[in-house]
């Protein structure tokens, strides 16, 4: 009975999150409409809660929905800008390394500030879920948290050097 109970639970979790209402349209708006950095952060969370004042978004599943939905926007658009970062610092790296070979390799510093970057993102949002004592809060607190810092790093990767 006990693991029918489970399975009933796990299956009841997706079908909820599938009620939520999300559209990325709000923050790629701002985004295209924005012409500062100050005014590109102020897009961080725009559909994640439009979402979550929709019918279905209010409920701690449909938060957690809303705010993983919009995670997941800023987590591609991190990843395109990493990209075309890393193009333009091997790039420069090559050029350097006809005239200046002991320069330091902007790749290198890219990638280590990179990995440097998820370690501190994954520790400061596991200590935002860890002031939730074990509250249910705590999921879409960590996708908040994440969501926030993952669409700041987004904005300063595709920042013009």
């Amino acid at each position: 009975m006990r693991a029918a109970l489970l399975v009933l639970a796990l299956l009841a979790g997706p079908a909820a999150a599938q009620e939520i209402t999300y559209s990325d349209d709000a923050t790629a708006t701002c985004l295209f409409e924005a012409e500062k950095l100050a005014d590109k952060r102020a897009c961080i969370g725009l559909s994640a809660n439009l979402c979550m004042e929709a019918p279905g978004g209010y409920s701690t599943v449909g938060m957690g929905g809303c705010l993983d939905r919009e995670l997941s926007y800023w987590d591609a658009l991190l990843n395109e800008n990493y990209r075309a970062r890393m193009v333009q610092a091997k790039a420069a790296d090559e050029d350097a390394a006809m005239y200046q070979p002991d320069l330091p390799k902007q790749a290198e510093a890219l990638r280590d500030m990179q990995r440097a970057w998820i370690t501190y993102r994954d520790a400061a949002c596991a200590f935002e879920r860890s002031q939730w004592g074990g509250g249910t809060g705590g999921g879409p607190a960590t996708l908040m948290c994440l969501m926030q810092m993952t669409g700041e790093q987004a904005l300063l990767l595709g920042a013009t050097p």
